[in-house]
Parts: structure tokens; sequence; C-alpha cells
């Protein structure tokens, strides 16, 4: 349930923070800007399901420009086992960026800075992001940022990998989750609106985006393709070194 741009042709206002804090730490007021903002950008967000879905995260990255709040992402950290294997998984929650804010690079860093906050808790055990894309904008938040991630266009996804997706998808999703396709269905799904689910002229090229739209074609109806990438410093393309390094200055 997320709409991350990446390289949008839109200018982001010049002044963007970012501020991470512990859910509990959130007001009422909080709470009810993040529903407002996600609710102007996708369709099917009731107050009950936002709230439920937000009280099960452990922390947010919130995006301003200056007072307004213009992003956010939710993030749970936890344990899993599977086939005797301790792992930690970071699953990624409601998260969107105003239009007006596509241009920036301020949340890649409070997500990676945030990231490595939460790891270091825990670093003595492998660690996986979990995300859902409904949308192709946050499905080439992949390829930007990781060299190795599942499902993908150029590479079959390894067994033990294809085997662990789908567990940790089946303990969270349960029969929302359907494997043959590798893909959510909710029962009240959370829709894109508008504009937001088109994909641009000449986009259409990239492979990341073609393969997203074939092995998730009812995207447009709220389906969630879910997708795994390990998280270390290792796994990080070019891009990613950018950005963690970056983070790590700031």
């Amino acid at each position: 349930m997320s709409a991350v741009p990446l390289s949008e042709a839109v200018a982001a206002p010049a002044q963007l923070s970012a501020v991470a804090d512990r859910r509990d730490a959130l007001s009422a007021p909080d709470r009810a800007a993040m529903q407002t903002l996600l609710d102007g950008h996708f369709a099917g967000v009731s107050a009950e399901q936002f709230a439920t879905d937000l009280d099960e995260k452990d922390w947010v990255l919130r995006i301003f420009a200056g007072a307004r709040l213009v992003g956010f992402t939710t993030l749970q950290a936890y344990a899993a086992s599977h086939e005797g294997l301790r792992v930690r998984v970071l699953y990624s929650g409601d998260t969107i960026m105003a239009p007006d804010a596509w241009g920036s690079p301020v949340l890649a860093k409070g997500w990676i800075s945030l990231v490595h906050r939460v790891q270091a808790e825990h670093p003595e055990h492998p660690w996986y992001w979990l995300l859902l894309s409904s949308g192709f904008r946050t499905y080439r938040f992949l390829p930007v940022f990781w060299r190795e991630f599942w499902p993908r266009h150029d590479a079959a996804t390894p067994p033990e990998m294809a085997a662990l997706l789908g567990a940790l998808a089946v303990e969270r999703f349960g029969a929302d989750f359907e494997a043959t396709a590798g893909v959510v269905r909710f029962a009240r799904p959370q829709r894109l609106r508008g504009a937001l689910v088109v994909v641009p002229e000449g986009r259409e090229d990239d492979p990341h985006i073609r393969f997203f739209l074939a092995r998730n074609p009812g995207h447009a109806a709220g389906d969630e393709l879910v997708c795994l990438a390990p998280i270390h410093d290792g796994n990080l393309t070019a891009a990613g070194v950018r950005i963690v390094r970056a983070a790590r200055r700031g």
C-alpha cells in the first residue's frame, strides 16, 4: 500500500526534512494529518483500516516541507524463522509522497538512516525488506538501491529466496496471499487515485516497469506484488551507496 516515486520530472520543495519517531510517540493530530495525506492519494482508505495498519508498526518516518506534511512511511521490525534460519524482517506499511515532493532524496536518506538504526538493535541476524508494491514507482525503488531483490525481470528468484518470500507472505497475509501469482489481494484494497496509477509516456520501455506491470496486472485494483530484498551494505547499488554516505554524513 505504497506510492514511492523515484525519478519523475517534478521539482521538489527546496526545504524538506525527515523526522523519525516511534509510532507510539505520535499525537492524535499527527495521525490525522497522515491519514488525510494518504486519503488524498489512495481511494479506499478507511479510518479503521488506517489505524489498524499504523498501530502494528514500530516506526514512522515523516517528511515535511516546512510545517506541512508531504510524505511518510511506516515500518515494522520483527523476528521470523524459516527452515531453521533466524532472520529479521523490516515490513513497510502505508507509504506516500505528495507529487510536489517527488524530486527530493530526503525520503531515501531518512529511510536508510532509520533502517540502520533499527538494524543496530539486532546485528547478529540477516535482515530482509518485505515490501508490497501496488504501484510501479514503489517497485522501481528496488533496482535503484538494491543489487539483489525479488522478483525481478533479469533473474529467476533463487529457490531458497522464493521459499523465504512465500513463508513470510503466508505468515503475514494468510489467505490474502496468492502464491501462484505472488500477489496479495486484500478484501478492502487501497487503490492509487487518478494519474498516480498511470505510467507516464516513455516509461513503459523501462524493463523493471514492464516486468512489474506484467507480474501485477491487477495493480490498478489494489493488488500488491510481494517483494523481498536482503538489507546489507554489500547489496547496495552505486546509488544506494551514495544515499548511505549522505545519510551518515547527515
